[in-house]
């Protein structure tokens, strides 16, 4: 903490910091299994892999997808461990496949989507922010069923994402600003860049 800044002012930035990285998902990994009874003295562990903003939602998600496939909830079960899971290579850029059953105004859908991004968690939100703006899919009506990284490149089915993956891909450079060559460092008028 900074010497010359109050208490109560690093508090509040904290806050906002927390409130900015709500958005922000993280991949957990939740395992959870029925209490043990007289009758099942060891219960069948289930494992999820669920993308949520923190630890909260991540159980409460968990909880969600047991009761629909088990006969297991939150009352009569506990959580064996939470961890979070870290993308291995976060500096390379990789295609993502991701399998998902959306809940719409008319009914449910199940969908296959592609995204090229850096990590699992971003291929999702990226996923979250396409579903919304394409399906106006709220993050509750989202169930993502699988999240694979496609390393072949003729796997790829979308052409959004194939058209990215040519050999001699280019880009077009905009807007680009010439400096003329006995130009001054400085000037007492605003430059005007566009032609």
């Amino acid at each position: 903490m900074n010497e010359t800044q109050p208490a109560y002012l690093s508090r509040a930035t904290t806050t906002v910091d927390k409130k900015l990285q709500m958005g922000r998902l993280t991949e957990y990994q939740v395992i959870g299994r029925h209490l043990p009874t007289e009758a099942n003295p060891t219960p069948k562990l289930y494992r999820m892999r669920i993308f949520a903003p923190n630890t909260v939602v991540a159980k409460s998600r968990f909880w969600y997808f047991l009761t629909q496939l088990r006969k297991v909830k939150k009352a009569n079960g506990e959580i064996v461990s939470l961890n979070v899971i870290s993308e291995k290579r976060p500096l390379k850029v990789k295609n993502f496949g991701i399998w998902i059953r959306y809940d719409s105004r008319s009914g449910t859908h199940n969908m296959y989507k592609e995204f090229r991004e850096m990590s699992r968690t971003e291929a999702v939100e990226a996923l979250y922010q396409d579903m919304a703006a394409r399906h106006r899919a709220r993050f509750g009506s989202i169930h993502i069923l699988k999240v694979v990284e496609i390393d072949n490149a003729d796997s790829i089915r979308r052409p959004y994402i194939k058209q990215l993956l040519q050999k001699n891909l280019k880009f077009p450079l905009p807007h680009r600003a010439a400096k003329p060559a006995g130009k001054k460092l400085f000037a007492y008028s605003r430059p005007s860049t566009f032609a």
